[in-house]
């Protein structure tokens, strides 16, 4: 809404906002600001960007010769900055417009790209904690003209007067705020004070605090931001950036990558957090842009893969989004992103080649992350897959290390697959790595892109078979009839029934059944009972020929030689019954019902048989 640019009255008659202000205040406190709090990161934002502007009439005045004043005595809150000011038709043109910018006034919409603001409503926020916002103000630009007194109150009316020039004898602007009851929380002086160093700590301009209690002020950026300092050696460096890293996250960095994109005006760090994060927790990052704290959760500026880092940023190109809570999706963010993302390879390289100590720690924690990578990324992938940690039959190891005893490397596709046949295929020396987890069967796969005399396939059931010791035909041929009835009692569940010997000798059976061949028997079991219909067509023409499962029986086993040799039909189908069962708990994969209820009745039925034999 705009109002016509009519004179001041001589008695600074009150006029009325053409909008409903407690209407749009309700709304930017529940769907634009996340906080109250934001109200000073508002004011402190108009006062840099009055600051900057001032600059722009004076550029030869020293930069610390302007700066910003906070005060807070608990009746009070008010702002003074010794900006560029207001001139009595800026007043009517901006403060009493919803919406309108003072960035866009003449000769200064070009430099846009100066201002944080670029939305102009920041002053709005102050009614989330005050009814009456009073800004007194002088205008740099005329230097003649009257300072200007602007009344705005939370019932919507609003007055302007015109003020002696003893009212403001400098140029600039004082914002006032007279904080309601309920706002204490956030403008009691102490709370005041750390907004302030929360919100402008980085800030290049002085910014001083006054609690009203007559000691001297305090500053609220005393220093520049770390990487903007000199240190005596590139390790004092290190240690200040590592310990303001400590100071904004409360962690101590496994190590600081600094960061500096001079094309978009971006410097910073990134810290390593010394600790694994949950897969697919992303942490987010500070972002600052020309000093001023936008976001702490900022989470765009680094791809997804990268959350082993948190990042503290100050950029000056960054664009903000109407709250200035986060960052606008354009392309300048996604070239920003795509440059750290090169920083963070970059940094990795470097610890690879020349800091093995650290690329342990940093593996040992962060693996995940790193295959991630790995998996897009030929570069990191030469560097780091041998190194790489994995579940293997060796236990954990590298594949490195494996690949040293291992020639042929096999492979599953699941973790369920690996925890079936990891104790056998060890016994059988086989090498099999678990590729059940996120991104590593691929990356096992491409570990002869690094060691071309290493091969890899994917384990399946035959694989292993083959390496079981088969019986000899005498005790085939005894054990056959015990087969047959176990065979019978299992066809149920699709399962085949063979007799090896393999180590160790302690286990009495194993189940090879992989989640695909349950899958295809499942679809096939579905096609047969959809017979006719259009449903069972289509899953007809789907049909393969559904792999079975297959209990080895292990020759080797004292309770397999004896269960062989069962000759009663009934109590050597529950004996099958029950090896399979265990079987199926010991693959530690979920169990049907019709399986949950096999192995409870083979359980019952066998206490029964061993009850009646000692009767």
């Amino acid at each position: 809404m705009t109002l016509p640019d009519t004179p001041l009255s001589p008695a600074g008659a009150d006029r009325t906002f053409q909008v409903d202000l407690r209407g749009l205040v309700d709304l930017l406190s529940h769907h634009l600001y996340s906080s109250p709090r934001v109200y000073l990161r508002e004011l402190l934002q108009n006062a840099v960007d009055a600051l900057t502007a001032r600059h722009a009439l004076e550029p030869a005045a020293p930069a610390h010769a302007f700066g910003i004043r906070l005060y807070a005595d608990g009746s009070v809150v008010r702002v003074e900055d010794d900006g560029v000011g207001l001139t009595e038709a800026d007043v009517h043109t901006f403060l009493a417009t919803i919406g309108r910018s003072s960035k866009r006034a003449e000769g200064i919409a070009e430099q846009r790209g100066d201002f944080i603001g670029q939305f102009g409503i920041g002053l709005l926020s102050c009614f989330l904690v005050a009814d009456e916002i009073h800004v007194v103000s002088r205008s740099a630009r005329t230097p003649d003209a009257p300072a200007v007194e602007w009344r705005g109150r939370g019932d919507g009316s609003y007055s302007v007067r015109a003020l002696p020039a003893s009212a403001r004898p400098r140029p600039g602007t004082t914002v006032t705020l007279t904080p309601r009851a309920d706002a204490g929380e956030w403008t009691r002086p102490a709370q005041v004070h750390a907004l302030a160093r929360h919100f402008g700590s980085l800030l290049r301009h002085p910014v001083t605090f006054d609690d009203g209690t007559g000691g001297p002020d305090a500053s609220v950026n005393p220093e520049p931001a770390p990487w903007a300092r000199t240190y005596p050696t590139p390790g004092a460096r290190s240690r200040a950036l590592a310990a303001y890293g400590e100071e904004v996250f409360g962690f101590t960095p496994l190590d600081t990558v600094e960061l500096d994109l001079p094309a978009v005006g971006l410097k910073g760090i990134a810290c390593v957090l010394p600790e694994a994060v949950p897969a697919g927790r992303r942490h987010g990052h500070r972002v600052h842009v020309k000093g001023m704290l936008l976001s702490e959760q900022a989470e765009e500026i680094l791809p997804e893969w990268a959350f082993f880092v948190r990042c503290v940023v100050d950029a000056e190109s960054l664009r903000p989004t109407a709250s200035r809570e986060s960052l606008y999706e354009d392309d300048t963010l996604a070239a920003v992103r795509d440059t750290l993302t090169e920083r963070l390879r970059a940094w990795i390289a470097r610890t690879a080649a020349g800091d093995p100590d650290l690329l342990g720690r940093f593996l040992q924690a962060h693996h995940l992350a790193v295959k991630s990578l790995a998996v897009h990324d030929d570069e990191i992938l030469r560097m780091l897959l041998p190194w790489l940690p994995f579940e293997t039959t060796d236990g954990h190891a590298t594949l490195d290390e494996f690949a040293r005893t291992h020639r042929t490397v096999l492979v599953t596709s699941s973790v369920e697959e690996f925890r079936q046949v990891a104790a056998i295929a060890s016994a059988a020396g086989l090498g099999v790595v678990n590729g059940g987890y996120t991104y590593d069967r691929e990356l096992v796969h491409r570990l002869p892109e690094i060691r071309p005399e290493v091969s890899v396939a994917d384990l399946d059931p035959a694989t292993l078979t083959a390496h079981l010791d088969p019986v000899d035909r005498e005790t085939e041929l005894a054990a056959a009839a015990y087969l047959a009835l176990a065979r019978d009692a299992l066809a149920v569940f699709d399962c085949d029934v063979a007799l090896r010997t393999f180590q160790p000798a302690s286990a009495p059976a194993l189940l090879l059944d992989s989640r695909e061949a349950r899958h295809e028997r499942t679809r096939s079991q579905l096609a047969r009972e959809q017979q006719g219909g259009l449903w069972g067509d289509i899953l007809g023409h789907l049909r393969q020929e559904a792999p079975r499962a297959q209990l080895i029986l292990n020759q080797l086993n004292p309770l397999v030689r004896t269960a062989v040799t069962i000759d009663e039909p009934e109590l050597a189908r529950t004996s099958a019954e029950a090896l399979y069962g265990q079987a199926a708990m010991l693959s530690r994969r979920p169990l049907r019902p019709a399986e949950s209820s096999l192995i409870n009745r083979s359980f019952l039925d066998l206490l029964a048989h061993a009850l009646r034999k000692d009767s």
